[in-house]
């Protein structure tokens, strides 16, 4: 209960510090001083400063009786990865030593600290030098054959992402340490940074055109795989599978206006989202929803299919519709209600949430878009942070096997959007 105690004690003044710095530095009083205190407050040296900083912890922790010690300065250090980013955007410090400067930085940050949880125990011995490989692969050789190809190396949102669960880890290892009786889900955890980090290094080689289309072919392949399990009664499994697809979903359409698109990405984003969206969940209402169920799964795929064509042949003509504003409930939202009832309710009531699923999507209530409206609204810090935040609890739910609370988390999180939704509509 203590090391709790310090782990939330430090990450409150660690977020409070990054709150209040992150507001400080659009003052020209704290530019000023940043720029009359170049060895302390320059990006760069931040990230030096942090580094040292970490290796005292690790010191500290594996080779002292020191460790409260060393969990405070580990997590000054973590927070200390926000703040010399926040520096250079502020203070147009942005450079391309910082963009190979920062990255190499985390990664001696949190590298070490997993090596020593993973030698006591906590961690898998192999999955970590697994992550150690592909990260300094990515590092030392993908961005230099990058430099070589004269394209950007800059850390993108798989690897930001990736680098807030990695402090986070580390947190959780500690805590661990110091509970053996916790559950243990570090390794899930550490799987998802793996998988975070090949397709950082990845997607780095790849013409930025073709994101979208690539985020598309991932979304569909998502959706026939959620039909495959849940053929074989893997309906968790299919649930968590199609909300991997929602991810995709998410990003693809950002990625097309940000860098373009090929001419046939339209129709592969429309087709990936009918399989993935209308499909798969009415195929886990079937499976799961009792004697009535083809009724309300042909009507829910119905309510796709209409959302989907009206959508393409007569929202995206409309003038009156304020861009980013969705006129009836998202498909992908949609799916998230039939989902998560189908983990908790019996086939009576997930009839009923099917129902009112469908009425939404065919409705002309208008939702705000999650990804260009609701998400360009939450700072980046706090959008990472959430995202990992997310990955750790998945880790959590797939090493308990707990789909009744899987089911409640999914229901959650539609609601959440009902409400954000209208209420960032009404802001527009």
């Amino acid at each position: 209960m203590e090391r709790v105690l310090l782990i939330s004690a430090s990450g409150a003044m660690g977020g409070l510090f990054f709150l209040w710095f992150s507001r400080a530095v659009r003052q020209q009083a704290m530019k000023d001083f940043i720029f009359a205190h170049q060895w302390l407050m320059f990006p760069n040296a931040i990230c030096y400063w942090r580094t040292a900083l970490a290796a005292l912890g690790f010191v500290l922790y594996f080779f002292s009786s020191f460790q409260a010690v060393a969990i405070v300065i580990f997590t000054f250090a973590a927070i200390l990865d926000g703040v010399d980013g926040v520096v250079a955007r502020g203070c147009n410090l942005v450079s391309k030593w910082g963009e190979w400067l920062d990255p190499v930085c985390d990664k001696f940050t949190y590298l070490p600290p997993m090596v020593g949880f993973a030698y006591t125990g906590i961690l898998s011995v192999d999955l970590v030098w697994i992550f150690v490989v592909i990260e300094l692969t990515g590092q030392f050789f993908a961005r230099k054959i990058l430099s070589w190809m004269k394209v950007s190396g800059a850390a993108n949102n798989f690897g930001k992402i990736k680098a807030i669960i990695c402090f986070a880890l580390v947190i959780l290892c500690a805590l661990m340490d110091a509970n053996p009786g916790m559950i243990n889900i570090a390794d899930g955890v550490l799987t998802g940074c793996i998988i975070l980090s090949a397709a950082s290094m990845a997607f780095k080689f790849i013409p930025n055109r073709l994101y979208a289309d690539i985020l598309s072919m991932l979304n569909f392949c998502c959706g026939v795989s959620a039909l495959i399990l849940t053929y074989n009664y893997s309906f968790a499994w299919a649930i968590l599978v199609i909300i991997m697809g929602q991810l995709f979903d998410l990003f693809d359409g950002r990625m097309a206006l940000k860098h373009g698109g090929t001419k046939y990405g339209p129709y592969l984003d429309d087709i990936a989202d009918f399989v993935s969206f209308g499909l798969a969940p009415a195929y886990v209402v079937i499976q799961k929803g009792g004697a009535a169920s083809w009724f309300f799964a042909l009507i829910f795929v119905a309510g796709v299919a209409f959302r989907l064509i009206r959508f393409v042949a007569v929202d995206k003509k409309r003038t009156d519709l304020p861009p980013g504003i969705f006129n009836g409930f998202p498909s992908p939202a949609g799916a998230l209600i039939v989902l998560g009832a189908s983990l908790v309710s019996n086939p009576a009531w997930l009839w009923f949430f099917t129902g009112l699923s469908t009425v939404l999507m065919v409705s002309h209530i208008r939702f705000a878009h999650f990804g260009r409206v609701i998400l360009k609204k939450i700072p980046k810090p706090l959008f990472f942070l959430m995202s990992a935040t997310i990955i750790v609890a998945l880790a959590y739910l797939l090493k308990t096997k707990n789909a009744q609370m899987f089911g409640y988390m999914i229901l959650c999180s539609a609601g959440m959007y009902i409400i954000a939704g209208r209420m960032w509509y009404r802001q527009q």
